[in-house]
Formats: C-alpha cells, sequence, structure tokens
C-alpha cells in the first residue's frame, strides 16, 4: 500500500470524524484526491468500518465482557478457520483472534449478566464439535481499549502528606 493511503489510515483510525477536507490539509493533498483514496481503501476492505470507542463503565447500563480462551481440534483441510467461523457467527461474539500459545482461539463476547455469559459458554460454545476445553476470564474493569485510556491521567491521584 503507498504510503499517502497509510496516512490516511492512521489519521482516521486516530479519530474516524475527520474529514477528507481536513485530511487533506494534513498531508497537503486536495480533498478529491483524499475522498477518493478513501473510496478505493473501502471497496478494498482495508477500512472496514467506522466505530466509536465507548466507556461503558459511565454508562448506566450493565455490561459484562468475558475473554474466553479456547482449545479446539483443527479441521483437516480448513484448519482453525471453519471452527473461527463459527463461533464468530454468534451475535454475542464481539472478537475472535487465532493465538500461539497454550490455547487456540481467544474470543470476546459482551452479554448483560454473568449468567447470560455462563449460559453460552455451556450451552453455546462448548458442545461445538472439535471443542476441547474452554477457559472464561470476566473483564472487571477496562483501562484502555483501542489506544484509548478511560481514566483521565491528569489527575493527581497521589494521598497528601502532611509534615
Amino acid at each position: 500500500m503507498e504510503q499517502f493511503k497509510k496516512s490516511i489510515v492512521k489519521l482516521l483510525k486516530e479519530d474516524a470524524r475527520r474529514t477528507p477536507a481536513l485530511i487533506a490539509t494534513m498531508l497537503g493533498a486536495s480533498e478529491e484526491e483524499v475522498a477518493a483514496a478513501i473510496r478505493e481503501l473501502e471497496d478494498a476492505g482495508v477500512i472496514v468500518k467506522y466505530a466509536t470507542v465507548v466507556n461503558w463503565a459511565k454508562v448506566e447500563e450493565e455490561r459484562v465482557t468475558a475473554l474466553i480462551e479456547v482449545q479446539i481440534t483443527p479441521e483437516r483441510g480448513r484448519g482453525f478457520d471453519a471452527i473461527a467461523e463459527r463461533i464468530y457467527l454468534y451475535p454475542e461474539v464481539k472478537s475472535v483472534y487465532l493465538m500461539s500459545g497454550s490455547y487456540d482461539l481467544l474470543v470476546e463476547i459482551e452479554g448483560k449478566t454473568l449468567n447470560e455469559v455462563a449460559w453460552f459458554v455451556s450451552n453455546k460454545l462448548s458442545p461445538i464439535e472439535r471443542v476441547l476445553s474452554t477457559r472464561t476470564n470476566f473483564t472487571l474493569k477496562k483501562y484502555k481499549q483501542d489506544g484509548i485510556i478511560f481514566e483521565n491521567p491528569d489527575e493527581d491521584n497521589r494521598l497528601l502528606i502532611s509534615p
């Protein structure tokens, strides 16, 4: 990919609300060149979606996020892909990653309650043929996501010491 398009991708990753006009100014290009490059990146599947990062802890809505380590037996001829596809098609599943190490897939899911997540693991994920084992880890607090720090780093949280 040419450097011009890489620069556009980086700028949009930092802030998806940047307009082609602003990006053009930042890169010293014309708005038309930037808009055309963005269309090409979208058509090629490089830019897949424009998303908002939400700090759900500040929204009065209960959410439970779990990271599930899954060990599987790969399928002959398709490896891990067939099982990963079966898993990522569930609407609860937010992300699926093929991993190196002691487990094969890392599955991120969201539910409204711990019981909802437990039900997903026991009734949808574990019964899949070729799933050997699962280990569920619940997210207690998010400090940073996609490069965004949720806590105010400027706050001084040191304890006062008096003489």
